[in-house]
């Protein structure tokens, strides 16, 4: 097995693991920033779709932690490419989604709110 498909799986796996529901952190420092990230964007245009978009950025960082971690790990390990199977993505799928139920939770507790309601009214 070549090196270089040795640390380019790594690599993604490493960044799957980030951005995984795997490791206990990384909400606090790596999903829900980004997702805050895209929540603010989202209703910087839309205000409205604040919760929801917070809800969608965080699945999506989930979603794409889960794929990367497994397919990185796939290439490290092994010398041939397999395919991401439908059953694979949705148990990735269920997992982000009991993630993403405590952080509906939070935004329905007021814990994290929009950009505006953070800062100081002119």
């Amino acid at each position: 097995m070549s090196l270089k498909r040795k640390i380019s799986g790594g690599t993604l796996a490493f960044i799957g693991f980030l951005l995984s529901p795997l490791s206990w952190w990384n909400d606090l420092f790596v999903n829900v920033p980004l997702a805050l990230a895209f929540a603010w964007v989202v209703s910087w245009l839309w205000p409205a779709a604040f919760g929801v978009s917070f809800v969608i950025g965080y699945w999506l960082t989930n979603v794409l932690g889960l794929v990367l971690l497994q397919k990185g790990t796939q290439q490290a390990l092994s010398e041939k490419s397999e395919r991401y199977t439908r059953k694979q993505f949705l148990r990735d799928l269920a997992i982000s989604l009991g993630y993403t139920l405590l952080i509906v939770a939070l935004i329905k507790f007021g814990v994290l709110k929009p950009l505006p309601e953070h800062l100081p009214k002119p």
